[in-house]
């Protein structure tokens, strides 16, 4: 009740389909689908398998979200996708549900925008306010932190951890982690600084700015062993949520981080 579904949409009658979502010709929508209110989907968009959906999302034409993972190893677990309010989901754009080999669910959060042909693929989570460019590539189980930027035509490697407030320039190869608050960019992607330009547009002070330049510099430019450089770090410069958030990052990463 409530919801604009067009004639020539396939919508399966187990699907909770919220009040005022709007479905567009010819998608097809499965039966262990739901859609939160206010949702536009429009022409062409297949959505299935165990898939949630929040509340005013806009997915454009050709979408494909929940279907299996691109794996060989999946043999039809009963696994999730789930994704939240807000989200702006381009032409193209893929997003598969997860596997049985982590926690089952690849997860979207709030308010980010997928770019056209852009593809997340299993057991991946992403944050909110993330922006995913053209044909951005993401392997499975990848994270990737709030407010992060992903240029166009990047690949990102299976399990890599991308950081809060980083930004990934476009035609980046990513293998290891990206630190939070950096710049990463090039065919085998290497840090080029603060992402100052992005702090700023968010409201960040300048003290804090100038605190996480400084880390930027103990940490990649001053030729420290890691673990030497992270207690340079907490030696010379007052802690503050940011920085925690960065050194919490760096000691936690297992696939190892850009330099």
């Amino acid at each position: 009740m409530g919801a604009d579904i067009h004639p020539h949409a396939v919508v399966s009658p187990k699907a909770k389909i919220a009040d005022g979502v709007c479905i567009g010709p010819f998608s097809i929508i499965g039966e262990k689908v739901e859609i939160g209110r206010n949702t536009i989907i429009d022409s062409h968009v297949v959505i299935d398998g165990h898939t949630v959906i929040g509340e005013r999302n806009r997915i454009y034409p050709y979408v494909s979200l929940g279907l299996p993972p691109q794996d060989v190893g999946y043999s039809g677990e009963d696994t999730r996708l789930v994704i939240g309010d807000e989200n702006v989901i381009r032409e193209f754009v893929t997003v598969n549900r997860a596997t049985a080999k982590q926690d089952r669910v690849t997860k979207i959060g709030n308010n980010n925008y997928l770019m056209a042909y852009a593809h997340v693929a299993h057991d991946c989570t992403l944050g909110d306010d993330i922006i995913m460019s053209n044909a951005a590539t993401l392997g499975g189980h990848i994270e990737i932190g709030d407010k992060a930027i992903i240029g166009g035509l990047v690949a990102i490697h299976q399990f890599v951890r991308v950081g809060a407030y980083a930004f990934i320039g476009g035609m980046s190869a990513t293998v290891k982690d990206i630190p939070p608050f950096m710049m990463a960019s090039g065919i085998r992607a290497k840090l080029y600084g603060l992402n100052v330009r992005g702090l700023r547009r968010e409201g960040f002070s300048r003290e804090r700015i100038d605190s996480l330049k400084r880390a930027y510099q103990i940490i990649w430019r001053e030729h420290h062993l890691m673990d030497e450089a992270l207690q340079r770090v907490r030696e010379e410069i007052a802690p503050f949520k940011e920085l925690d958030i960065l050194l919490d990052f760096l000691t936690s990463s297992k696939r190892g981080v850009v330099r």
